[in-house]
C-alpha cells in the first residue's frame, strides 16, 4: 500500500532493480486521466500480461478495486517522482544559477538611507520585480563564482550565496521590500528570486532515448555529494535532457603508476624509488541522478542514489 511520503522512485525501487524502467511495466486502465497519479492508500499489484510484468493499481484508497472511471485529485495529494520539498526549497533559494536566469533576475538597486550593506530589519529597493504584490516574498541571492563547461570552457552560470529574504512593502519599479531574515550582508547588485516557486514534479523517472555524457559542474554547498543533494550538469535541453531523465554517475578512475610492467619487477632509480608508467583505472559507477529542471545548456539534478562518493567533475551518462 502506498504511504504518505512515498515517492515514485521509492515505489518503483520495490519492484525494479533499475527504477527508471518504471514506464515499461506500468499499466493502468486507459480511462484513468493521469496514469502517473498515485495517492496514499492506493494498493499496487504486480501481474503478468502476455508473459510480461505489469504494475497496476489494484485498489484506490485501499478501499475498493479499480473500475473504469476518471479520478480527479489535487496534485498535492498525489505521489511525486521525487521529494517535492527538497526541490521547492532549492528553487526558492537557488545557489546554482543558469547565466540567463541571472541576467533576467530582479536586482537590489539601493538600500534605505544610502546604506552600503543591509541586514535583517532593513528596507531595500529592487528593480525588475514586475507585477509582484504586497507581502509576496523574495529571496536575496549573492552571485559568486562563474560556472564553466569543462568540455568547451563556455560560461554556463554561477554559484550563489543565500543572503536573506523578505516581503514586498511597496509595489512599483523600484519596489520596496524589508529583509525579515538574513545570514550575511545584502549588497547592491544582489539578485532576487521568488521565495515560493511552483515546481512541477509530476514526471516519471525514465532514461534518455539518446546517449548523454554530462559533467557535474557544481554542487549545492558541498564538495562530496549524497542522496537528495542538488547538482548542476553541463548539459540541458539542447542535449535532449528533460525533467524525469535519469543518468548514471560515473566516478573517474584514478591514475596509478605501473611499476611492474617489465617482467613483473619494479625498476629502481639510483635513490631506491621505483619508476613506472601512469595507468588510468576504469571509471566506477557511483550513483544515480534525476533531472528536475533543464535550461538550454545546463540542468539541475537530484541525487537519488549514491553508492560511492560523488564529486564535482564526475560524469553523468545514459544508463546502459
Amino acid at each position: 500500500m502506498v504511504q504518505p511520503g512515498d515517492t515514485l522512485w521509492d515505489i518503483s525501487s520495490l519492484f525494479l532493480r533499475d527504477p527508471w524502467y518504471w514506464p515499461e511495466i506500468w499499466h493502468v486502465n486507459p480511462q484513468v486521466e493521469n496514469p502517473h497519479l498515485i495517492s496514499p492508500g492506493d494498493v499496487l499489484r504486480l501481474v503478468y500480461v502476455d508473459g510480461q510484468p505489469r504494475l497496476t493499481v489494484a485498489e484506490r484508497g485501499g478501499a475498493r478495486r479499480l473500475s473504469p472511471e476518471v479520478r480527479r485529485e489535487p496534485l498535492s495529494e498525489a505521489i511525486t517522482a521525487i521529494p517535492y520539498e527538497v526541490v521547492a526549497s532549492f528553487m526558492g533559494r537557488p545557489t546554482l544559477l543558469d547565466k540567463d536566469q541571472v541576467n533576467r533576475a530582479p536586482y537590489l538597486v539601493a538600500l534605505r538611507d544610502r546604506h552600503l550593506i543591509g541586514a535583517a530589519g532593513m528596507e531595500i529597493y529592487a528593480r525588475g520585480i514586475g507585477d509582484a504584490r504586497q507581502e509576496e516574498r523574495f529571496s536575496v541571492i549573492h552571485v559568486e563564482e562563474p560556472l564553466y563547461d569543462p568540455d568547451t570552457r563556455e560560461l554556463l552560470g554561477y554559484t550563489g550565496l543565500y543572503v536573506g529574504a523578505g516581503p514586498v512593502l511597496t509595489e512599483g519599479d523600484p519596489a520596496k521590500l524589508v529583509l525579515t531574515e538574513s545570514i550575511r550582508e545584502a549588497l547592491q547588485g544582489d539578485k532576487l528570486f521568488p521565495e515560493t516557486v511552483d515546481v512541477p514534479v509530476d514526471f516519471v523517472p525514465h532514461a534518455p532515448s539518446t546517449d548523454v555524457d554530462a559533467a557535474i559542474i557544481a554542487v549545492k554547498s558541498h564538495t562530496v555529494i549524497g542522496q537528495y543533494q542538488v547538482v548542476a550538469l553541463n548539459r540541458g535541453a539542447e542535449a535532449g535532457l528533460e525533467p524525469g531523465h535519469v543518468l548514471t554517475v560515473h566516478k573517474r578512475g584514478e591514475v596509478v603508476l605501473d611499476k611492474y610492467s617489465r617482467g613483473g619487477l619494479g625498476a629502481r632509480t639510483a635513490f631506491g624509488s621505483r619508476r613506472g608508467e601512469p595507468v588510468q583505472l576504469p571509471d566506477e559507477e557511483a550513483g544515480v541522478v534525476m533531472i528536475f529542471k533543464a535550461f538550454d545548456r545546463m540542468s539541475y539534478a537530484l541525487v537519488m542514489e549514491a553508492t560511492r562518493e560523488i564529486r564535482q567533475g564526475d560524469r553523468a551518462r545514459t544508463p546502459t
